[in-house]
Protein backbone atom coordinates (compact mmCIF):
# COMPACT_ATOMS: atom_id res chain seq x y z
CA UNK A 1 0.00 0.00 0.00
CA UNK A 2 1.44 3.29 -1.20
CA UNK A 3 1.05 6.03 1.76
CA UNK A 4 0.77 9.45 1.18
CA UNK A 5 2.71 11.80 4.11
CA UNK A 6 2.17 15.14 2.62
CA UNK A 7 -0.87 16.17 5.67
CA UNK A 8 0.19 15.86 9.17
CA UNK A 9 -2.32 16.21 11.37
CA UNK A 10 -0.63 15.59 14.98
CA UNK A 11 3.01 15.82 15.94
CA UNK A 12 4.34 13.86 19.20
CA UNK A 13 7.49 12.82 20.53
CA UNK A 14 7.62 9.60 19.08
CA UNK A 15 5.27 9.99 16.17
CA UNK A 16 3.87 11.93 13.86
CA UNK A 17 0.29 11.23 12.58
CA UNK A 18 -0.67 11.19 9.30
CA UNK A 19 -4.67 12.05 7.27
CA UNK A 20 -4.08 10.10 3.81
CA UNK A 21 -7.54 10.37 2.26
CA UNK A 22 -9.72 8.07 4.52
CA UNK A 23 -6.78 6.24 6.53
CA UNK A 24 -4.99 7.27 9.30
CA UNK A 25 -0.95 6.91 9.27
CA UNK A 26 0.68 6.64 12.55
CA UNK A 27 4.26 7.11 11.66
CA UNK A 28 7.34 6.30 14.75
CA UNK A 29 10.50 7.67 14.87
CA UNK A 30 13.25 5.55 13.31
CA UNK A 31 14.14 2.89 16.17
CA UNK A 32 11.09 2.98 17.63
CA UNK A 33 10.57 -0.50 19.14
CA UNK A 34 9.28 -3.09 17.42
CA UNK A 35 7.75 -4.95 20.00
CA UNK A 36 6.00 -2.11 20.82
CA UNK A 37 4.56 -1.45 17.55
CA UNK A 38 3.36 -4.69 17.24
CA UNK A 39 1.95 -5.04 20.43
CA UNK A 40 -0.08 -1.81 19.88
CA UNK A 41 -1.64 -3.69 16.51
CA UNK A 42 -2.06 -6.70 18.25
CA UNK A 43 -3.95 -4.95 21.31
CA UNK A 44 -6.21 -2.74 18.69
CA UNK A 45 -7.16 -5.60 16.50
CA UNK A 46 -7.68 -7.52 19.83
CA UNK A 47 -10.20 -5.04 20.51
CA UNK A 48 -11.42 -4.18 17.54
CA UNK A 49 -12.19 -8.26 16.81
CA UNK A 50 -13.28 -8.69 20.59
CA UNK A 51 -15.99 -6.49 20.93
CA UNK A 52 -18.39 -4.67 19.39
CA UNK A 53 -17.08 -0.61 19.69
CA UNK A 54 -16.75 2.01 17.64
CA UNK A 55 -13.12 1.90 17.12
CA UNK A 56 -11.18 2.69 13.37
CA UNK A 57 -10.38 -0.80 11.81
CA UNK A 58 -6.67 -1.58 11.50
CA UNK A 59 -5.70 -1.83 7.74
CA UNK A 60 -1.52 -2.51 7.90
CA UNK A 61 1.73 -2.36 9.82
CA UNK A 62 3.86 -1.41 7.29
CA UNK A 63 7.37 0.74 6.62
CA UNK A 64 8.39 3.73 5.88
CA UNK A 65 12.14 5.05 4.54
CA UNK A 66 12.81 2.34 7.93
CA UNK A 67 10.32 3.77 10.44
CA UNK A 68 7.35 1.62 11.66
CA UNK A 69 4.19 3.12 10.75
CA UNK A 70 0.59 1.49 11.54
CA UNK A 71 -2.18 2.34 9.17
CA UNK A 72 -6.11 2.67 10.55
CA UNK A 73 -9.24 3.81 9.36
CA UNK A 74 -9.62 7.96 9.22
CA UNK A 75 -12.47 8.84 11.33
CA UNK A 76 -14.13 12.15 10.53
CA UNK A 77 -15.31 14.37 13.15
CA UNK A 78 -13.76 16.75 16.28
CA UNK A 79 -12.84 15.18 19.52
CA UNK A 80 -14.13 15.70 22.84
CA UNK A 81 -10.99 17.91 24.07
CA UNK A 82 -12.20 20.12 20.79
CA UNK A 83 -15.83 20.27 21.43
CA UNK A 84 -15.03 21.46 25.30
CA UNK A 85 -12.33 24.41 23.72
CA UNK A 86 -15.07 25.67 20.95
CA UNK A 87 -18.25 25.33 23.36
CA UNK A 88 -16.88 25.89 27.10
CA UNK A 89 -20.84 26.18 28.33
CA UNK A 90 -21.23 22.53 27.41
CA UNK A 91 -18.36 21.47 29.34
CA UNK A 92 -20.28 19.05 31.58
CA UNK A 93 -22.64 17.77 28.66
CA UNK A 94 -19.74 16.94 27.39
CA UNK A 95 -18.08 15.12 30.10
CA UNK A 96 -20.94 13.34 30.48
CA UNK A 97 -20.94 11.63 27.24
CA UNK A 98 -17.36 11.10 27.60
CA UNK A 99 -17.88 9.10 30.64
CA UNK A 100 -20.39 7.33 29.37
CA UNK A 101 -18.38 6.09 27.01
CA UNK A 102 -15.61 5.11 28.82
CA UNK A 103 -18.39 3.35 31.25
CA UNK A 104 -19.49 1.33 27.81
CA UNK A 105 -15.69 0.46 27.04
CA UNK A 106 -15.21 -0.69 31.04
CA UNK A 107 -18.52 -2.77 30.42
CA UNK A 108 -16.44 -5.33 27.41
CA UNK A 109 -13.61 -7.94 28.46
CA UNK A 110 -11.48 -8.72 26.15
CA UNK A 111 -9.61 -11.85 27.76
CA UNK A 112 -6.20 -12.21 25.78
CA UNK A 113 -4.58 -8.68 26.26
CA UNK A 114 -2.33 -8.19 29.77
CA UNK A 115 -3.50 -7.62 32.97
CA UNK A 116 -2.99 -3.86 34.15
CA UNK A 117 -1.96 -4.90 37.31
CA UNK A 118 1.09 -6.80 36.42
CA UNK A 119 1.89 -3.89 33.91
CA UNK A 120 2.24 -1.57 37.27
CA UNK A 121 3.97 -4.17 39.11
CA UNK A 122 6.89 -4.34 36.43
CA UNK A 123 6.86 0.06 35.76
CA UNK A 124 6.96 -0.26 39.81
CA UNK A 125 9.77 -2.21 39.71
CA UNK A 126 11.64 -0.55 37.32
CA UNK A 127 11.94 2.90 38.59
CA UNK A 128 15.26 4.32 40.05
CA UNK A 129 15.53 6.62 42.68
CA UNK A 130 12.39 5.08 44.61
CA UNK A 131 13.22 4.23 48.38
CA UNK A 132 12.37 0.46 49.46
CA UNK A 133 10.34 1.70 51.82
CA UNK A 134 7.82 3.45 49.36
CA UNK A 135 8.29 0.16 46.60
CA UNK A 136 7.29 -2.44 49.10
CA UNK A 137 4.31 -0.12 50.12
CA UNK A 138 3.35 0.65 46.64
CA UNK A 139 3.50 -3.32 45.81
CA UNK A 140 1.46 -3.76 48.63
CA UNK A 141 -0.95 -1.60 47.85
CA UNK A 142 -1.00 -2.69 44.23
CA UNK A 143 -1.64 -6.23 45.33
CA UNK A 144 -4.24 -5.58 47.64
CA UNK A 145 -6.40 -4.35 44.94
CA UNK A 146 -9.04 -6.57 43.25
CA UNK A 147 -8.50 -8.48 40.04
CA UNK A 148 -10.76 -7.25 37.55
CA UNK A 149 -10.91 -7.97 33.71
CA UNK A 150 -12.54 -5.00 32.71
CA UNK A 151 -11.61 -3.48 29.29
CA UNK A 152 -9.24 -0.59 30.34
CA UNK A 153 -8.39 1.99 27.53
CA UNK A 154 -5.56 2.98 29.17
CA UNK A 155 -5.22 6.89 27.44
CA UNK A 156 -8.85 7.50 27.75
CA UNK A 157 -8.57 11.46 27.73
CA UNK A 158 -10.59 13.93 25.61
CA UNK A 159 -8.33 14.04 22.84
CA UNK A 160 -8.99 10.39 22.26
CA UNK A 161 -13.02 10.41 21.49
CA UNK A 162 -14.18 11.85 18.59
CA UNK A 163 -17.27 12.63 18.09
CA UNK A 164 -18.84 12.20 13.73
CA UNK A 165 -21.51 15.17 12.95
CA UNK A 166 -24.22 12.36 13.42
CA UNK A 167 -23.13 12.14 16.88
CA UNK A 168 -21.92 9.33 17.03
CA UNK A 169 -18.36 8.14 18.71
CA UNK A 170 -14.94 6.80 17.92
CA UNK A 171 -12.44 5.91 20.65
CA UNK A 172 -8.78 5.82 19.17
CA UNK A 173 -5.32 4.81 20.33
CA UNK A 174 -5.40 1.55 21.78
CA UNK A 175 -1.86 1.22 22.66
CA UNK A 176 -1.93 1.04 26.55
CA UNK A 177 -5.13 -1.15 26.36
CA UNK A 178 -5.15 -3.64 29.47
CA UNK A 179 -7.62 -5.55 31.20
CA UNK A 180 -8.55 -4.38 34.72
CA UNK A 181 -10.41 -2.27 37.38
CA UNK A 182 -12.62 1.23 36.57
CA UNK A 183 -11.07 2.37 39.53
CA UNK A 184 -7.44 2.47 37.86
CA UNK A 185 -8.54 3.85 34.33
CA UNK A 186 -10.29 6.62 35.82
CA UNK A 187 -7.73 7.58 38.18
CA UNK A 188 -5.36 6.94 34.99
CA UNK A 189 -7.69 9.45 33.32
CA UNK A 190 -8.14 12.09 36.36
CA UNK A 191 -4.06 11.89 36.46
CA UNK A 192 -3.57 12.80 32.72
CA UNK A 193 -6.11 15.18 33.10
CA UNK A 194 -4.21 16.63 35.97
CA UNK A 195 -1.02 16.87 34.17
CA UNK A 196 -2.38 18.41 31.14
CA UNK A 197 -2.78 21.39 33.38
CA UNK A 198 -7.08 20.74 33.47
CA UNK A 199 -7.14 20.58 37.25
CA UNK A 200 -11.07 22.03 37.21
CA UNK A 201 -11.79 19.76 34.22
CA UNK A 202 -10.42 17.20 36.40
CA UNK A 203 -12.55 17.52 39.42
CA UNK A 204 -15.19 17.43 37.15
CA UNK A 205 -14.71 14.37 35.71
CA UNK A 206 -14.42 12.41 38.45
CA UNK A 207 -17.62 14.28 40.37
CA UNK A 208 -19.64 12.98 36.94
CA UNK A 209 -17.78 9.06 36.99
CA UNK A 210 -18.01 8.93 40.65
CA UNK A 211 -22.25 9.60 39.95
CA UNK A 212 -22.49 7.44 37.01
CA UNK A 213 -20.38 4.77 38.20
CA UNK A 214 -21.50 4.59 41.86
CA UNK A 215 -18.22 3.66 42.28
CA UNK A 216 -16.87 5.46 45.11
CA UNK A 217 -14.35 8.43 44.96
CA UNK A 218 -12.36 6.67 47.91
CA UNK A 219 -11.70 3.32 45.73
CA UNK A 220 -10.67 6.26 42.77
CA UNK A 221 -8.56 8.07 45.01
CA UNK A 222 -6.28 5.10 46.39
CA UNK A 223 -5.06 3.89 42.92
CA UNK A 224 -3.48 7.71 42.22
CA UNK A 225 -0.18 7.01 43.78
CA UNK A 226 0.24 3.79 42.00
CA UNK A 227 -0.83 5.80 38.84
CA UNK A 228 1.88 8.30 39.22
CA UNK A 229 4.47 5.73 40.12
CA UNK A 230 3.89 4.07 36.88
CA UNK A 231 3.73 7.61 35.07
CA UNK A 232 6.98 8.32 36.62
CA UNK A 233 8.29 5.76 35.22
CA UNK A 234 8.07 7.45 31.87
CA UNK A 235 11.04 9.85 32.67
CA UNK A 236 9.25 13.21 31.66
CA UNK A 237 11.54 15.59 33.13
CA UNK A 238 8.98 17.98 34.06
CA UNK A 239 6.59 15.79 35.77
CA UNK A 240 8.97 14.10 37.89
CA UNK A 241 8.80 16.68 41.55
CA UNK A 242 4.59 16.69 41.40
CA UNK A 243 4.73 12.83 40.95
CA UNK A 244 6.99 12.29 43.76
CA UNK A 245 4.39 14.32 45.86
CA UNK A 246 1.53 12.29 44.92
CA UNK A 247 3.52 9.38 45.52
CA UNK A 248 5.29 10.22 49.20
CA UNK A 249 2.10 12.07 50.76
CA UNK A 250 0.10 9.09 50.38
CA UNK A 251 -0.76 7.37 54.34
CA UNK A 252 0.24 3.71 53.26
CA UNK A 253 -1.29 2.13 56.16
Amino acid sequence: MLLNLDNPIAVRKTKTVYRDGDKTIKLFVENYSKADILNEALNQARVEEGTDLNIPRLLEVSKVENKWALVSEYVEGKTIGELIEENPEKTDEYLNRFVEIQLDILSKKVPLLNRLKEKYKRKINSLEGLTDNARYELLERLDGMKDHTKLCHGDFVPSNVIIRKDGSYSVIDWSHVTQGTSSADAANTYMELIMAGKAELAEKYLEIFTQKSEIEKSLIQRWMPIVAASRKAKGVPEEQEFLDKLIDVVDFS
